[in-house]
């Protein structure tokens, strides 16, 4: 009955705004004509083929390709079909399709890229699809080029343990970090002498045990071992023991061609992070030009950085190969587009009068859950830019917050399900055991 109520509660505020949003995204329509820009005309104009369709990131790219004088084609797995996205004026066809998993989910976009006319693939995907959308490169290699890691790349990128050993090897800073495939490991490891504490990760992405970080050691043994039994830790689903470095966070989104970085971005972050600003770190845009550098990458990567307070190094935490949602940043860059289809030229950064990004209802809920913060939620809607309105583009705003969202939260409600956040960043619940 409570998880009931946390969704009925949830329907009724999105209810609440809904006529202020009716009424914004009517006004944008009616002011369009006046504030839309013509597309650029392409001088090889493609089509491109973009999945992920129900997350911001895919949205960004999207808009980036559209206006840059390209076809775009968005596609989602069915689960999602309401997206707004798909209600952009910068998506030209939508199509869905099967789970990443799904044997058939290659075939399937290989049907949208004959059908279609697809030039170009860019996966943005989600941590448990990265591996399928790699996998998939290989079915789609003929018929159109894709910028995406080969899935050997993916593999050990999105391993934090081998992402980890491969850094180090090539000078790079990271964390300690031990590979765990028992909570007996954890409970015979030396602490002694260590001068940070660790903690456990999950190597496969777990969208609930990922923000605990628990300090260890404990205080005893058996306080240990009350811990690790609430992790599925076993020879099938690996964690890592990482040393734990306190300072400051950092992500970064990277683009890379043959090895060559060609975007790049670095924001403050945090666990659950939803607003970006750039943030100008030589230590940590060098770091990421090695790793690249070095394995030739082709494709999406994004890595967690932490700067310690204790000596002051940026030691990389992860790799995520994939899109990161700071590109939302480069809403306002011309050449975004060009540096994700080509090769060479000068490395794309945001441009100097991009605002920071934000999602009004992720600060709007921040405002009524702590009212005392309400002034910096202002401050930070007044300073920056929402990801997903447009002035020229304002139907992906409403149908996220208004049809999309609370579909998913009625779906829910049938099934009698548990959420932990409404994610407007992903377009998605996070769920236990959710993708």
């Amino acid at each position: 009955m409570r998880d009931a109520a946390r969704t009925v509660g949830a329907l009724g505020l999105l209810a609440l705004a809904a006529p202020a949003n009716v009424v914004a995204t009517a006004v944008a329509l009616t002011a369009t004509p006046l504030v839309r820009r013509p597309p650029a005309v392409a001088a090889s104009p493609r089509t491109v083929l973009v999945s992920g369709g129900k997350m911001t990131k895919s949205l960004a790219l999207a808009r980036s390709f559209h206006a840059a004088g390209h076809r775009v084609v968005l596609v989602e797995k069915a689960a999602y079909r309401l997206t707004g996205h798909r209600f952009s004026r910068a998506v030209d066809a939508f199509h869905t399709v099967p789970d990443p998993a799904d044997p058939g989910y290659a075939e399937a976009l290989l049907r949208i890229v004959r059908d279609e006319g697809v030039d170009v693939y860019v996966p943005v995907c989600s941590p448990v699809a990265s591996v399928f959308d790699a996998r998939a490169a290989e079915v789609l290699a003929g018929h159109c080029e894709v910028l995406s890691c080969t899935p050997d790349e993916v593999a050990m990128l999105d391993d934090k343990f081998r992402f980890a050993e491969h850094a180090a090897s090539l000078g790079l800073a990271v964390p300690d970090t031990h590979r765990i495939t028992s909570p007996d490991e954890v409970l015979d490891f030396d602490f002694t002498g260590r001068r940070r504490p660790y903690v456990l990760k999950s190597i496969a992405y777990d969208p609930v045990h990922r923000l605990d970080l628990t300090r260890l050691p404990l205080a005893d043994r058996a306080a240990t071992e009350r811990f690790l039994a609430t992790k599925p830790i076993s020879p099938d689903n690996p964690w890592i023991l990482q040393e734990f470095v306190a300072g400051r966070e950092y992500c970064t989104h990277g683009t890379a061609r043959d090895g060559e970085l060609q975007v790049y971005c670095c924001c403050a972050s945090s666990a659950f992070q939803v607003n970006y600003e750039m943030v100008e770190d030589p230590e940590i845009e060098q770091w990421v030009t090695t790793f690249v550098k070095d394995l030739g990458l082709s494709g999406q990567v994004s890595f967690d950085f932490m700067r310690a307070d204790d000596d002051g190094i940026a030691y990389a935490i992860e790799c995520n190969p994939r899109t990161h949602s700071a590109i939302t940043m480069f809403y306002d860059h011309p050449g975004l587009a060009d540096a994700y289809l080509r090769s060479g030229g000068p490395r794309v950064l945001p441009t100097p009068a991009s605002r920071p990004t934000y999602w009004l209802y992720h600060e709007l809920w921040r405002a009524l859950s702590r009212p005392s913060t309400a002034l910096d939620r202002l401050r930070v809607v007044l300073r920056g830019k929402d990801a997903v309105f447009a002035m020229s583009d304002p139907l992906p705003f409403l149908v996220l917050h208004h049809v999309e969202i609370p579909a998913l939260l009625l779906r829910n409600l049938r099934r009698r399900g548990r959420w932990n956040r409404v994610d407007f960043n992903i377009g998605k619940l996070v769920e236990p055991a959710g993708d």
